[in-house]
């Protein structure tokens, strides 16, 4: 995995996204090539990486309706 790879897939951990997703994601390249496109978009706009995992972390918990591991303490 590039460095880029990997970097981005640890920020998305640090947000509480499952390692499985992450794997099935990273694993596919279409998936992976349209994170990235994203990634690379926002950072050229200026926003800061953690800003952009924040952002695709909530995201990812959406559209695959999962409760962040953070918050299945509050339940």
């Amino acid at each position: 995995m590039e460095t880029k790879n990997i970097d981005r897939y640890q920020r998305l951990r640090d947000f509480h996204v499952p390692i499985s997703v992450l794997d099935d994601f990273f694993g596919n390249q279409d998936n992976l090539s349209i994170l990235n496109t994203a990634w690379d978009a926002l950072i050229n706009e200026g926003c800061k990486r953690d800003d952009i995992a924040k952002e695709i972390s909530q995201l990812i918990f959406r559209d695959l309706d999962i409760i962040p591991e953070e918050d299945t303490h509050e339940l």
